[in-house]
């Protein structure tokens, strides 16, 4: 090959360095984390979103040639890299490259002072482990006071998608979620349990497809107040049958 034709090459171009290295670059240099389950949308300038799923696409289709699949003449496996970098950066793990979904909240203006229960909320995210499914719902319980911010029922849903919408464990993702609605309602006291099935059990390892895991987070009267706790354990069991 002539020195002309290797020079043509992107890759001897200093514009060719891979999205992915000058987003690392400005997160690490913000002195800010970029764990799995870490949203990192305010580090990605306009257009490089598609870049990046380019080279997610580009990697992709080496892990399956390394996997000895013939992408090439398999016409089922010919499109797989690109349908599988869109997958992960605007669907599965979406909510780790873009924003937070706007949300209005309300004044309390009634002064509303009663437990109300949100759920079951159907979610969906993926073991930072295995990349496998977890699929479950989950129940919000809220007690406000006079001084809360009230949310439309639909933005429960909106704000848990955008946290499960990440590669993580369930512990973390419920504590997150708390976090979130913690900071946008300011209540009293909030509770979040989560029920969901791990297909990294269903699929591998022990293959046992009836387990699940159950966790929860309370946060304020509900942590200090066991009389409030059992009330909304009690009426989320109800809602369950």
């Amino acid at each position: 090959m002539s020195h002309k034709d290797q020079s043509d090459r992107p890759e001897h171009t200093p514009t060719a360095s891979p999205v992915s290295n000058r987003i690392r670059a400005r997160i690490e240099a913000a002195g800010e984390r970029f764990h799995a389950n870490d949203n990192i949308s305010r580090h990605i300038e306009h257009g490089e979103l598609e870049a990046l799923q380019a080279e997610v696409e580009a990697r992709m289709e080496d892990v399956l040639r390394t996997l000895v699949i013939d992408v090439d003449q398999d016409h089922n496996t010919r499109e797989t890299a690109r349908r599988v970098a869109k997958m992960y950066l605007k669907e599965i793990f979406a909510g780790r490259y873009a924003k937070a979904p706007d949300v209005t909240e309300f004044p309390n203006v009634e002064q509303l002072n009663e437990l109300m229960i949100v759920g079951p909320i159907r979610v969906r995210s993926a073991c930072s482990h295995h990349l496998c499914p977890i699929i479950g719902s989950l129940w919000v319980g809220v007690m406000p006071n006079r001084h809360s911010n009230l949310i439309g029922l639909s933005k429960y849903a909106r704000l848990a998608e955008w946290i499960m919408c990440r590669p993580q464990i369930q512990e973390e993702a419920v504590a997150q979620v708390a976090d979130l609605l913690q900071e946008k309602m300011n209540p009293d006291g909030l509770a979040i349990v989560m029920e969901a099935e791990h297909f990294c059990m269903h699929w591998r390892g022990v293959r046992d497809t009836d387990a699940k895991m159950t966790n929860s987070v309370m946060r304020g009267s509900f942590l200090k107040d066991d009389k409030l706790r059992r009330e909304f354990l009690t009426l989320l069991n109800l809602n369950r049958r």
